[in-house]
């Protein structure tokens, strides 16, 4: 399964019903299982993001669909990277074309 690192905000809306947030995670959990990926990691963060999360998910269709799905409540915008492993990088490095 590929990893994902997914960066996000919370918009007003997500703001106002904030003390919602654990179930809304508890529930996102539940529909990535559902399309066969899988929650890691969720972190609050300071700075930029408000946070971040870590998902394994069996391919790019999967992820664009629980994000479209997620964010489609209006509480949070994302922003979502494939994030490859030291092992794929060093595999990558090694298949360049040079």
């Amino acid at each position: 399964m590929a990893t994902y690192i997914v960066l996000g905000n919370y918009t007003h809306q997500g703001m106002d019903k904030i003390k919602g947030a654990p179930a809304r995670i508890d529930t996102a959990r539940e529909v990535m299982h559902k399309l066969g990926a899988e929650l890691k990691q969720w972190y609050l963060v300071t700075g930029q993001y408000d946070f971040v999360l870590i998902l394994e998910a069996p391919n790019d269709e999967t992820v664009a669909k629980l994000m479209l799905a997620i964010g489609s409540h209006g509480n949070l915008r994302t922003q979502t990277s494939r994030a490859f492993t030291e092992e794929e990088f060093r595999q990558i490095v090694t298949d360049l074309p040079y």
